[in-house]
């Protein structure tokens, strides 16, 4: 089950990428955080055999802020 969910992630985050070129710099930068960070958290929780709906709930959340941030700074 956690392998199906990691490869769910991956596949978002390539797809995701795809419709960016009317966004701002702090919507790419939120929406590519997001999916960062929500790669970022899987893998984390995967790896602590922690639940990985939890980690990629909290790295999305945590990676759109960085990612706004760093984003409306461009």
């Amino acid at each position: 089950m956690r392998k199906i969910v990691l490869f769910g992630v991956l596949i978002l985050a390539l797809a995701g990428g795809s419709g960016c070129s009317g966004m701002s710099n702090t919507q790419k930068g939120v929406a590519t955080g997001a999916v960062l960070g929500a790669a970022a958290g899987t893998g984390i929780a995967l790896l602590a055999n922690g639940y990985a709906g939890w980690g990629a709930l909290a790295g999305a959340g945590v990676g759109a802020i960085a990612g706004g941030v760093i984003g409306s700074q461009q």
